[in-house]
C-alpha cells in the first residue's frame, strides 16, 4: 500500500529547507568546506586528480542488497589507486554521471570518519526516468563511474555549534534513510539527547534495518501494513519547542510535520521527488535551431514535455537546484537569461530555448 498524507497546503520553495534559516551559517559552512578542500589539494598527493569537466572517475568496489524486497541496491566507491578521498559531513551528496549520460544525485550514507570510500544507495524506480535502472543494472564491481563533489545544502548543524536546540530528531520516510544516516552515526557517537522515527510501507522495503539495530529504542521504526499511516504527532514524537527536527522524505510528509511542529522548534528538510506543479499555466516552447513548437500543457514541466521529441535533454535532480537542465532563452536572436526547464514555468505565451 501507497502511503498517503493530507494534501499540502503550500509547497516547499527549495529542495533542503528549514522553518527557521540562518543563511549565515550556509555560508560559512561553505567557506569552510571550500577551504578544508583547498588544503587538502595543497599538501597531499595521493589523491585521484580530477578531470578537465571537474569530475573523478572512481570504481565500484563493493555492491550489496541493502533492503530485503532487493529494490535497494549500496554501492561502495573508491579512487582507482585506492587513495584517500576529500572528506564529507552528514547530509552530503554526490553527483554522478552515469553511463548513459544521465546525471544523478545520490546522499553518502557511509561513515563520514572512512576517507577512502564512499558509499550510496539507491532504490529502483522503474519509471523514475532510467537513472536508477542503471545504477542496478550496469554499475557493479569494477565498473568506473564519473563522480562529482561531495557537496552539501543539507548540513547538520549540532546543538552548541551552529544550532540552539538542546535535542535532536530524526524523521525518514523510506529511501529518506540515506542523508539521515550518518547524521544519527554522528549524533550517537558524540553523545548528543537525540531520537528517530523511520517509517515506509512495510520492513521489507525499509533499507539499512540492520545498522539501526545497534541504536536501540532510539529508533522507532513504524510500517504502514502493521501500525497504519503515521500521524505528523507519530512522527514527531517528544519533540518540544527546543528540539531541531532534521527529515527527509516525500513532500506531503515534510509538509505535515512543518504544520505540527512546536513554535520554536527548529526544521531542516531534503526531498527527493519533483515538486507539484501548482496554478500552472500552459504555454509554447520554440526550439530555436529547428523551429519546431512544442505544447507546455498546465499540469506538465517544460522538460517532460520537450523531452517527449527530444529525449536526450540533460536533466538530473528535476527539483531546480542543479542546473543540469538549464537551456539558453532567446529573445530577437540574443541569449536573454535561462530557463530551467525542470520547474520553471513562463508568463508568456512563447518562450524560444536553445534546444
Amino acid at each position: 500500500m501507497t502511503p498517503t498524507y493530507p494534501a499540502p497546503t503550500s509547497v516547499p520553495g527549495d529542495l533542503w529547507g528549514r522553518r527557521q534559516r540562518d543563511p549565515l551559517l550556509r555560508a560559512v559552512a561553505g567557506v569552510t568546506t571550500a577551504y578544508m578542500r583547498s588544503l587538502r589539494f595543497l599538501y597531499r598527493t595521493d589523491l585521484t586528480p580530477p578531470v578537465s569537466d571537474g569530475s573523478r572517475r572512481m570504481l565500484v568496489r563493493e555492491r550489496r542488497m541493502v533492503a530485503h524486497d532487493e529494490n535497494v541496491v549500496s554501492l561502495t566507491l573508491t579512487a582507482p589507486t585506492g587513495g584517500e578521498l576529500d572528506r564529507w559531513r552528514p547530509g552530503a551528496h554526490l553527483d554522478l554521471e552515469l553511463p548513459s549520460g544521465r546525471r544523478r544525485q545520490y546522499s553518502l550514507c557511509g561513515d563520514p570518519a572512512d576517507s577512502r570510500a564512499y558509499t550510496i544507495a539507491v532504490r529502483r524506480i522503474p519509471d523514475g526516468g532510467g537513472g536508477s535502472l542503471e545504477v542496478h543494472d550496469l554499475l557493479h564491481p569494477g565498473a568506473s563511474v564519473k563522480v562529482r563533489g561531495p557537496y552539501n545544502a543539507f548540513p547538520l548543524a549540532l546543538p552548541g555549534h551552529g544550532s540552539t536546540a538542546d535535542g535532536l530528531h530524526f524523521v525518514a520516510g523510506g529511501i529518506g534513510i540515506t542523508p539521515i544516516l550518518p547524521m544519527v552515526r554522528l549524533a550517537h557517537r558524540l553523545g548528543l539527547d537525540w531520537s528517530m522515527v523511520y517509517t515506509g510501507r512495510n520492513r521489507e522495503s525499509l533499507p539499512f534495518l540492520d545498522q539501526l539495530a545497534e541504536f536501540g529504542d532510539r529508533v522507532t521504526v513504524r510500517t504502514d501494513d502493521g501500525d497504519g499511516i503515521p500521524t505528523a504527532a507519530e512522527l514527531l514524537g517528544a519533540v518540544t519547542d527546543s528540539s531541531a527536527v532534521y527529515c527527509c522524505g516525500p513532500i506531503p510528509m515534510i509538509e505535515a510535520i512543518d504544520d505540527a511542529l512546536p513554535p520554536g522548534a527548529e526544521f531542516h528538510y531534503e526531498r527527493f521527488s519533483p515538486p507539484p506543479i501548482v496554478d500552472g499555466r500552459p504555454f509554447e516552447a520554440e526550439l530555436a535551431r529547428t523551429g519546431e513548437v512544442v505544447v507546455v500543457p498546465a499540469d506538465r514541466t517544460a522538460l517532460d514535455a520537450i523531452s517527449d521529441v527530444r529525449p536526450g535533454l540533460a536533466f538530473s535532480c528535476r527539483q531546480g537546484f542543479c542546473g543540469t537542465c538549464a537551456v539558453r532563452v532567446e529573445h530577437e536572436g540574443r541569449t536573454s537569461g535561462q530557463m530551467l526547464l525542470c520547474v520553471e514555468r513562463t508568463q508568456d505565451e512563447r518562450v524560444v530555448l536553445d534546444i
